[in-house]
């Protein structure tokens, strides 16, 4: 078996989805997943039932459902910022 140079054949999934025009869409939808399975893990690690958590966001249980829901991509940056101070983090953005 030969070795062959370490390189990128053809292009990357990145170029696919701009291509199809889909690139935004699954990105942020990417983005929601990760951010409804971290919150949902921290819960899980304070022993946070949804209740307790939407009553530390102000916001009402249906809310939070929204929110923890990864398919789900209506959330407001408000939102995100009120559930992370709610289990003592911080949300931080960046543009690239």
């Amino acid at each position: 078996m030969t070795s062959r140079a370490k390189g990128r054949i053809g292009s990357s999934f990145d170029d696919f989805l701009r291509e199809d025009g889909t690139h935004a869409e699954v990105t942020a939808q990417a983005i929601k997943r990760v951010l409804a399975r971290s919150l949902d893990s921290m819960m899980k690690e304070q022993g946070l039932s949804k209740s307790a958590l939407a009553e530390r966001m102000h916001t009402s249980r249906s809310q939070l459902d929204r929110l923890l829901d990864p398919a789900n991509s209506s959330v407001t940056l408000d939102t995100l910022v009120r559930a992370a101070r709610a289990v003592g983090r911080k949300l931080h953005l960046e543009l690239r």
